[in-house]
C-alpha cells in the first residue's frame, strides 16, 4: 500500500467537478458519462473508500488481482468492468463476475464468453476493443476491419453476451489534437456502426484516461476510466 492514503473521497468530487464542466461545455448532460475507477495494484481499503463516498463502478485489468477483490467486496451495488486484455482461456471466470468487458477482439473469445453464462446472470455487456491509432504496441481490432466484426458477431446471435460499443486506449505521448482526432475517429466508427440493422443499443463509446478524459468527452465518451486521479499513483509492482 502507498505510504500515504489518498484523499479518494475528495479526488472522486473533484472528477465529478470536472465531468461537469467538460459535458457543460460540450453541451452534453453529465449524467449520460460513466466514471470507472480503475483499480488496478490498488488495496481493497481504496475501493472500499470510494464506495463510502458513494462510488460503485470499478475496473481491475487482471483476473488474478481481480478475484481477491471480487471476494472481499460483495456489496451488490458494486459494478464491476474487466478492462484489461482477456486470452480466450480465461473467459470462463468473466460472465457471473464482471459486469462489463471492455476488451472483446476476437470471435473465438466472443464464443467463450457465451459458453460460461449459465444463464442465470444478466447478459455480458460488451464492447469491441478497436486500435483506433493502428499503436502496434496495443490490442485490438483495426478500424477498418470493425464494422465487419460487428456485423459477424451480431450474426452469431451469442447468449449471455450483449454488444454495447466500442473502447480504445489513446496513444501514448500524443498531443491534445492528436487525442482529439483519435477520439473523434472512435465516435464516428460508432455511428457508422450504430446506424446498421440490430444495432440499436451499439451506444457506448469507452475512452479516456486521466490525462485526456476531458477531450474525450468533448467527442462524445459516454465512459471515461480514471485511475491515478482518484487513487494516485500506481505502487510499485514487481514484474
Amino acid at each position: 500500500m502507498p505510504e500515504t492514503s489518498p484523499d479518494i473521497s475528495g479526488n472522486l468530487d473533484h472528477i465529478r467537478a470536472r465531468i461537469r464542466r467538460a459535458a457543460a461545455a460540450a453541451g452534453r448532460d453529465p449524467a449520460e458519462i460513466r466514471l470507472v475507477a480503475v483499480s488496478k495494484y490498488m488495496p481493497v481499503e481504496f475501493l472500499q473508500q470510494a464506495i463510502r463516498s458513494g462510488h460503485y463502478i470499478f475496473g481491475e485489468n487482471t483476473l488474478q488481482e481481480a478475484a481477491a477483490k471480487l471476494r472481499a467486496i460483495q456489496d451488490p451495488r458494486v459494478e464491476w468492468h474487466f478492462i484489461g486484455h482477456l486470452q480466450s482461456n480465461k473467459a470462463r471466470f468473466i460472465p457471473g463476475n464482471f459486469h462489463w468487458l471492455h476488451t472483446l477482439d476476437s470471435l473465438k473469445l466472443a464464443r467463450k464468453l457465451s459458453d460460461a453464462w449459465d444463464g442465470t446472470q444478466p447478459p455480458l455487456q460488451v464492447l469491441l476493443q478497436v486500435n483506433i491509432a493502428h499503436d502496434p504496441r496495443k490490442y485490438g481490432l483495426a478500424p477498418d476491419s470493425t464494422p465487419e466484426f460487428a456485423a459477424d458477431l451480431l450474426q452469431l446471435e451469442l447468449p449471455g453476451i450483449s454488444l454495447r460499443g466500442l473502447m480504445t486506449i489513446g496513444r501514448e505521448h500524443a498531443t491534445p489534437v492528436d487525442r482529439s482526432h483519435d477520439f473523434a475517429a472512435l465516435r464516428r466508427l460508432r455511428d457508422g456502426i450504430a446506424a446498421r440493422p440490430g444495432m440499436d443499443c451499439f451506444s457506448e463509446l469507452s475512452m479516456g484516461m486521466s490525462d485526456d478524459f476531458e477531450i474525450a468527452i468533448a467527442e462524445g465518451a459516454t465512459i471515461i476510466r480514471i485511475g491515478s486521479s482518484i487513487f494516485g499513483p500506481r505502487p510499485q509492482v514487481s514484474a
